[in-house]
């Protein structure tokens, strides 16, 4: 009986002292600052109806220069911006380092590499991306809405396009 009462006092013990320090250790490797890296997507698209979005005729382009920026919320000062170029599908990958919790961040359109198809679309040269794991979001990658270029003359088939929504116009 007195052997039981030792090893029920040990397991006592070990488990309070278990109780005490896990929660500490896990606690305090929660706040080791961990640096973070975002990869922001999205799509270049040229407008070739000029009708101010994508539709079955807008094309995507490659080559187009794209530029993540960061600015504080508060003073409005720039704060990062990291620049990339879309490949052979109009998207770009654009890798971001660190939490931007407190600032506002788009990707901005800057330069298409098709003259035919070089006028922005108005409304659509920006787009706003969130940068925080602050957020609910589980992945490290960050979709941006497609940016887009216009052509300076619409296509022929872009009548019959408008057309066929005009039918669908509530």
């Amino acid at each position: 009986m007195g052997k039981n009462k030792i090893s029920m006092a040990a397991v006592l013990v070990f488990f309070v002292a278990a109780a005490c320090f896990v929660p500490m250790s896990v606690s305090a490797a929660r706040d080791v600052p961990k640096k973070s890296k975002f990869t922001v997507r999205g799509r270049v698209f040229c407008d070739t109806c000029q009708f101010g979005y994508e539709t079955p005729l807008s094309t995507y382009l490659s080559g187009a220069k794209v530029r993540v920026e960061c600015h504080d919320k508060t003073t409005k000062a720039k704060t990062c911006n990291f620049e990339g170029v879309t490949d052979h599908t109009g998207t770009y990958n654009i890798d971001v380092v660190d939490e931007h919790e407190h600032e506002v961040c788009e990707s901005v359109l800057l330069s298409s590499p098709h003259p035919e198809c070089g006028s922005l679309v108005s409304g659509r040269e920006r787009a706003p991306v969130f940068l925080t794991h602050n957020n609910g979001i589980a992945s490290d990658t960050r979709f941006a809405n497609a940016l887009g270029f216009q052509k300076s003359t619409p296509l022929a088939e872009c009548a019959k396009l408008q057309k066929l929504y005009e039918q669908y116009d509530v």
